[in-house]
């Protein structure tokens, strides 16, 4: 191979190098561009979060387990009697439940709770049935 063949050899391979260092710059352009959107976008999620947890009501843990079985004895009551409506407090006493306004108070909570969960229906204020 003389001198002009080798430089026009070299040539082309610098021609072709800097063609391939070419598309790399692109993709890297390419690439940080979606990594600056990416990083936005978990900053963004970041700051959602925080602001979720700070607005949210610090008793919105799970029930405890002692509330659930109390939520299943009102369910099976209203299973046992499903034509009837009940009062809170009709329920209390059918249940052998604490008839005191606070834990009355409490069951009405729950059986709103129901309501909207859509078990129970409510056929008049503070009566509650279930739902058919």
């Amino acid at each position: 191979m003389n001198i002009t063949e080798l430089l026009a050899d070299l040539q082309s391979q610098h021609d072709g190098t800097a063609v391939r260092a070419g598309e790399l710059r692109n993709q890297i352009a390419h690439l940080t561009a979606a990594l600056a959107e990416t990083e936005a976008r978990l900053a963004d999620l970041a700051t959602t979060r925080k602001v979720i947890v700070e607005l949210a009501p610090a008793h919105d843990d799970p029930e405890p387990p002692e509330t659930n079985s109390v939520y299943q004895a009102i369910v099976n009551a209203f299973n046992q009697h499903p034509d009837q409506e009940f009062r809170a407090r009709e329920l209390h006493e059918l249940l052998g439940m604490p008839t005191d306004e606070a834990s009355v108070n409490v069951t009405r909570a729950r059986l709103g709770r129901l309501t909207r969960q859509g078990f129970l229906t409510q056929p008049g204020r503070g009566r509650y049935q279930k739902r058919t």
